[in-house]
């Protein structure tokens, strides 16, 4: 290579200062429109946000005002007033206890209107309603779902008559007036005969039973039997007697007795937090 011939190789070329500035001012044109577009983003995510944080505190004080309103003490509403009284007789043969069902003594009215206290010997154990009365009355309260069956034997003043009564317990109302209306009519059946061995009622049996019957009330049935303590059967009372003038009389009252406690209306609040609204 003579040293007049220009070198081989790559020309190096320097930008010039001008298109540096133009790249320069490029860039940060672009990081400005980046930044922009950035801060309009955070502006419109801030904005939905706080859209979304008021919705949701509206929400939330709608249903704490809602919430307020409806818990706060008010006066009862005449259906809320009948429920009240509904679900207080029906859980009566649950809540109260045995010997508030069946006092230890009932008042009833004696011959000349004398009164007079029939005395309670004694309170079975809870049974199946199939199991503590005759067949044809087991039968319509098996039909009707009757829960339990409660027994208790009472004297009268003078020990003369025995007299059982039965609560049957049914699921409702309803189901009790089903079950009434289906009720053979018939004095003879009933509440079987509820006898305390070594008690002034040990000889009461079905034979001695005199006469039978029933009331209703809520989801209860009371039924009442009587006869007499010594012993004596139906079929061995002259038809003369049958009627006794007394023992009849003193069976309702006592089984009325109990019937008008379990269905007495209770007192109720007047308001729903108790009686200050």
């Amino acid at each position: 290579m003579s040293p007049q011939q220009p070198r081989a190789g790559r020309t190096r070329v320097r930008p010039w200062p001008a298109s540096r500035g133009r790249a320069a001012a490029a860039q940060a044109a672009r990081e400005r429109a980046e930044l922009e577009r950035g801060v309009r983003l955070r502006s419109i995510f801030l904005a939905i946000m706080a859209a979304v944080l008021g919705a949701a505190a509206i929400i939330v004080l709608l249903g704490t005002a809602a919430l307020l309103q409806e818990t706060r003490s008010r006066p009862l509403t005449g259906a809320e007033r009948a429920e009240y009284v509904k679900q207080d007789v029906a859980r009566r043969w649950y809540d109260w206890p045995a010997t508030v069902v069946f006092p230890e003594e009932l008042e009833y009215m004696g011959l000349a209107r004398t009164q007079q206290f029939a005395r309670r010997i004694g309170v079975a154990p809870e049974i199946p309603c199939w199991a503590g009365v005759d067949a044809p009355v087991a039968s319509v309260l098996n039909e009707s779902g009757c829960r339990v069956l409660l027994r208790s034997t009472y004297v009268d003043q003078s020990a003369t008559f025995a007299i059982t009564i039965g609560v049957a317990v049914l699921k409702d109302e309803d189901a009790r007036i089903s079950a009434a209306a289906k009720l053979p009519v018939d004095d003879r059946v009933g509440v079987r005969p509820v006898a305390f061995p070594g008690t002034v009622t040990d000889l009461f049996g079905a034979a001695q039973r005199q006469r039978s019957a029933w009331v209703g009330v809520g989801p209860y049935i009371v039924f009442v039997t009587t006869g007499y303590t010594d012993g004596r059967t139906r079929d061995a009372i002259p038809p003369e007697e049958a009627l006794n003038s007394e023992m009849w009389p003193t069976a309702q009252a006592i089984g009325g007795r109990v019937a008008r406690s379990l269905g007495e209306e209770p007192d109720v609040p007047r308001c729903t937090q108790g009686n200050v609204c």
